[in-house]
């Protein structure tokens, strides 16, 4: 398809909006590191919050939901619903935390816990582990994300597309490496604001098209009384269910529900924050624009970025049913998405809705650039340099250093792309990896026995694990899931040893073992040195299990577990009947729509009485000035 001129234009404008924005940060960011990768901490909240949400848009979000729809209606999207308790959990219990722990980066906070040589190990391969392996992969199912979109909609060969989206990502490492992270996260601000208001004006066009009949005519032709317009997924160890509606297994529900938003490790959803959200909670003003930010962020992220996917989802399992035909490949039904922009945007919203989509996809990308040369140069690089006895660099130095690495890891990032052949794939390996793992990451901040090899362990044993179940039982033992049918997988799993192969069974494993060892190491090791606890018990102040450090520290921090807990819970029945409601109302199911819209005000309105009572909110002065 080609494009008219007023679609280049726009195009052309928004590239060199982009770059503008950078250039205009270009001096601020090379005063030092902290300017660098946290804009001297000085950013609003609510920019902070937009920009979260922005990051978390990339090119294959609304891909990903048009294929959750397409496969399990509405509810499909409770695979990803299911992080907002985590997420909420973050926010009233890590948010003032991260911004009163005064680090540059999530992986410093290691060595400000933790002491000796085994801490600044555990620093440094975090800093690569994290900033560098695990950050190209999620670059790279981002650009396989964008390729594919390019590859559809211009009809382009894949190569291509690749090199299409090359350009693009080069783009975005020029102005990532001249403004640093004050650039990145105003114009993520940017990025979003187009990227929302394309994927809306596109819901609206599709929905009113002659094809679909608005919200009447869809309901119609998907039928009223189908199981697509489920809100809760349906559980049941039958494995036979009705088209359009997810159905999982108990084990299954327990898995997402019960155990996933604090067991595992995950990029943008960490136990007890982390990523690129920690950097933005470190980057605000005070701990009450941190609190601010992150529930900003959380509410936006769940109630209101997904209904127009999601309508465009459900217009496009009308008018390209044979996407979801069982002869198709699965994953052909994200193209759906795809589909509906080329042939129902007109001129010049055509080029909207293509700005729309690199908008989101620089925002990501962005991001993850800025915070993964965060690590690499402060955790990783100033450390050994330390170690080394060289001098130290200067402030120039280390932001040239900086901007050099944001380079490299765009370059990798695009190696990495090439040979991605599964975006799934990568998000399980993820996820299963990871198990165990949230535990510790939340329990360092209020348990004073945790130690640095509690981490080491939980970090190491979830690869173990899954290599075990993974690769060495099928090895051992036939894996059914190769050979049978899941009617007949099923019977095979209740009885046999190796359906331990199996999600959520192999899961399960993965946590519990994963588990039982850094407890293990945790009793059968020493504590961290008194002094060190001490020293961060004095700065972080943190609540929980901390009674011998208390003790000497001085500092007597009060017990808000309570209302924690509370503003926890009604913050999760907020967002979730908030969620409801505005997806009732859209669909003009009015009374149910206003019962949701009740539940979320009344949510509301006690979590707002509960954080003013117990001044949750955090200190409302700014935070010492911070040494960079």
């Amino acid at each position: 398809m080609t494009l008219a001129t007023i679609d280049w234009v726009l195009i052309v404008l928004y590239f060199a909006f982009s770059i503008g924005i950078a250039l205009r940060y270009a001096k601020r960011a090379g005063k030092s590191l902290g300017e660098f990768f946290l804009g001297g901490r000085s950013l609003p909240w609510y920019i902070a919050g937009i920009s979260m949400v922005a990051t978390t848009f990339a090119a294959d979000t609304p891909l990903a939901v048009t294929e959750m729809v397409a496969k399990n209606g509405i509810s499909g999207n409770w695979l990803w619903w299911n992080m907002c308790i985590g997420g909420m959990l973050t926010t009233f219990f890590f948010a003032k935390l991260w911004r009163r722990a005064n680090v540059l980066t999530e992986v410093e906070f290691i060595t400000l816990r933790y002491s000796g040589k085994p801490a600044n190990f555990l620093r440094g391969f975090k800093a690569v582990y994290l900033g560098l392996l695990m950050n190209v992969l999620v670059i790279g199912w981002v650009n396989l994300a964008m390729v594919a979109i390019l590859q559809e909609f211009f009809a382009l060969d894949e190569m291509q597309a690749f090199w299409y989206t090359a350009a693009a990502m080069g783009i975005v490492g020029l102005y990532s490496s001249l403004g640093g992270f004050m650039s990145v996260a105003v114009t993520d601000a940017f990025q979003f604001i187009l990227a929302m208001g394309g994927c809306i004006i596109l819901a609206i066009l599709v929905l009113n098209s002659e094809k679909i009949g608005g919200i009447d005519g869809l309901k119609e032709k998907l039928g009223e009384d189908s199981g697509v317009w489920n809100l809760l997924p349906t559980i049941s160890d039958n494995t036979s269910k009705a088209a359009g509606v997810l159905t999982i297994t108990f084990a299954s529900f327990f898995a997402h529900i019960g155990l996933q938003w604090w067991a595992s490790w995950y990029p943008g959803a960490e136990p007890g924050g982390g990523g690129y959200v920690a950097q933005r909670m470190m980057s605000v003003r005070t701990e009450r624009g941190a609190v601010f930010a992150t529930l900003f962020f959380q509410v936006a992220h769940y109630c209101l970025r997904p209904w127009p996917w999601i309508i465009v989802a459900l217009c496009s399992i009308v008018l390209y049913p044979e996407l979801n035909s069982p002869e198709v490949q699965a994953e052909c039904s994200k193209l759906g998405y795809i589909y509906v922009m080329k042939y129902f945007m007109p001129d010049g919203l055509r080029g909207l809705m293509l700005v729309a989509f690199f908008a989101a996809y620089m925002s990501t990308i962005a991001t993850q650039l800025n915070w993964g040369a965060s690590y690499l140069v402060n955790d990783f690089y100033v450390p050994m340099r330390q170690r080394q006895g060289k001098s130290e660099s200067t402030d120039k130095q280390l932001i040239t250093i900086s901007r050099v690495v944001t380079l490299v890891i765009m370059v990798l990032g695009m190696a990495v792309t090439s040979q991605i052949q599964s975006i799934s794939k990568v998000w399980e390996f993820m996820i299963e990896c990871g198990a165990g793992l949230g535990m510790v990451l939340i329990l360092r901040w209020f348990w004073w026995r945790i130690n640095v090899w509690s981490e080491i362990a939980a970090t190491v044993t979830p690869f173990a694990v899954y290599a075990i179940v993974k690769f060495l039982i099928p090895l051992c033992l036939p894996d059914p899931a190769a050979t049978l049918s899941p009617d007949n997988l099923k019977h095979y799993t209740d009885f046999y040893p190796w359906s331990i192969t199996v999600w959520p069974i192999s899961y399960f494993i993965t946590i519990g073992g994963t588990t039982l060892v850094w407890l293990m190491v945790t009793y059968f090791t020493k504590p961290e040195k008194m002094s060190h606890l001490v020293a961060y018990h004095k700065q972080v102040q943190p609540g929980g299990w901390w009674g011998p450090v208390a003790a000497q520290s001085g500092v007597k921090v009060r017990a808000n577990t309570v209302p924690l807990v509370m503003a926890w819970f009604s913050s999760v029945i907020m967002t979730y009947g908030t969620l409801f409601a505005i997806g009732q109302l859209i669909f003009k199911n009015f009374e149910t729509g206003l019962i949701y819209l009740a539940v979320a005000a009344g949510a509301g309105l006690f979590l707002w009485l509960v954080l003013k009572e117990w001044n949750l909110f955090g200190d409302e002065k700014e935070s010492e000035k911070p040494q960079m």
